[in-house]
């Protein structure tokens, strides 16, 4: 079995990482200011509860700093963050399980909110009440098959589409060959457009 492909280029944070190892905390705070907005976005698409993503943000970046010791540069920083992030998140969405923090009551409100101002928003610019629905639809339809995806064809489809990585690196992050991430992105694609083609009226064949 053939090793999964490297990023050769030299990674862009290792002054800070070594001037981090050497104690300087002001170095920390740069690759979170750098990262943070990433490292949100990703935990958002995994725990979709917008209160719960500074908490386990936070979370990452504290076990982050307490392991860069460790961080030997074998993967770019980013990789070895996004790997912390999954981590936590995932130990987040079972503690959630065990003792939910925020109802389902709740977020409806504040999904019902977040969407009258958008519709607001939008319709101030000139589109039509039908074409807004139209257009939470399908970003309802997308999101919905994002989150019926298994695990890994979500996480694959989400780093390419979301995080607009490379496939190489996304194969390093996945810790597989590149011909599977490109094999997971195909069939996430291919599953997002059948929820689609009902409400798009795509023929088959096409893919989101």
């Amino acid at each position: 079995m053939s090793e999964p492909p490297r990023m050769t280029a030299p990674d862009a944070d290792a002054p800070l990482i070594e001037r981090v190892k050497l104690g300087d905390v002001k170095a920390f705070e740069m690759l979170v200011v750098k990262y943070q907005r990433r490292i949100e976005r990703l935990i958002g698409r995994m725990v979709r509860d917008v209160d719960l993503v500074p908490d386990i943000a936070q979370e990452t970046f504290i076990r982050a700093y307490r392991a860069i010791p460790q961080f030997r540069g074998e993967s770019a920083f980013y990789t070895w963050l996004y790997r912390i992030a999954v981590n936590t998140a995932k130990k987040a969405l079972v503690d959630l399980k065990r003792d939910p923090l925020v109802t389902e009551s709740a977020r409806a409100m504040r999904d019902d909110d977040d969407e009258t101002s958008r519709v607001e928003n939008e319709l101030s610019d000139g589109e039509t009440p039908e074409a807004v629905l139209a257009s939470k639809q399908v970003a309802a339809a997308v999101n919905a098959a994002i989150e019926a995806l298994s695990e890994d064809l979500r996480q694959a489809i989400t780093l390419r589409e979301i995080e607009g990585l490379s496939y190489d690196e996304i194969a390093v992050l996945m810790n597989c060959p590149i011909g599977t991430v490109r094999s997971r992105i195909f069939r996430a694609r291919e599953a997002i457009a059948l929820r689609l083609r009902p409400l798009l009226d795509t023929r088959a064949g096409d893919r989101w």
